[in-house]
């Protein structure tokens, strides 16, 4: 599943942070990569213990906590500490897949990649190039969102950032370990979850057939549904 999150942070928050990554001390990102992605990597990064990235860190993980989509679709279980890159003169990530597990820094744990996020600080209007392009089963899909916004996707995707050719292009990346490892599985709990959710929403304002209410037979049945699949595929 890969899924385009609107307003993550809002506007004042977007500005506070700009602010910050302005005064930040930004370092070459191939000082993070592996084997593979340092030949294929030329992008600026924030070291992972400045203390602008852990203030910005918490920022975006205490919007994360309060945003009903991103709980609903990734069924969080550890959430990678926010990394932020920056994207100038020419600056790319060729094609490459994320790394399998991520340890924790300064910890003793790690986060298994089930999903990944990129998370939007400029907008598209103020730089060229720049795409988060990611393959998946259906092609190639690509994300260039406004500031704010939020792209979540598989790990297991092959994806790249095509070259920036005007201005610079500033995200937080990041990854997840779910709570249900399968994406067929995630994306059907996440269907199932705004189904229901539509259909509370409906009841409420007199739109659904029959009794309304959220004590409604069915929707009670596919509520159950849902824990009990969760309560089936889940690990916490």
């Amino acid at each position: 599943m890969l899924l385009h999150i609107p307003n993550v942070l809002t506007p004042e928050q977007v500005a506070e942070a700009r602010r910050l990554l302005d005064q930040a001390d930004w370092i070459d990102g191939r000082a993070t990569a592996g084997f593979q992605s340092v030949r294929t990597k030329s992008n600026e990064q924030i070291p992972q213990d400045h203390p602008i990235a852990r203030t910005l860190g918490d920022m975006i993980l205490g919007a994360l906590e309060k945003n009903p989509t991103f709980i609903a679709a990734a069924l969080p279980l550890k959430v990678f500490p926010p990394m932020f890159n920056r994207y100038r003169d020419g600056g790319f990530f060729g094609n490459h897949v994320d790394n399998a597990i991520r340890p924790v820094p300064g910890t003793l744990e790690r986060v298994r990649t089930d999903l990944s996020a990129t998370l939007f600080f400029t907008g598209p209007d103020e730089y060229d190039g720049g795409e988060l392009l990611i393959d998946d089963t259906y092609g190639v899909h690509s994300a260039r969102l406004p500031a704010g916004d939020m792209v979540l996707y598989p790990s297991t995707s092959l994806h790249r950032v095509e070259p920036v050719t005007r201005g610079a292009r500033v995200c937080s990346f990041f990854w997840m370990q779910s709570m249900i490892r399968d994406d067929w599985q995630r994306t059907m709990m996440f269907d199932l979850d705004t189904a229901i959710q539509r259909l509370n929403q409906d009841f409420a304002t007199g739109a659904g057939p029959g009794d309304a209410g959220a004590d409604h037979p069915s929707l009670v049945q596919l509520t159950s549904l849902y824990h009990n699949l969760l309560r089936h595929w889940a690990d916490t």
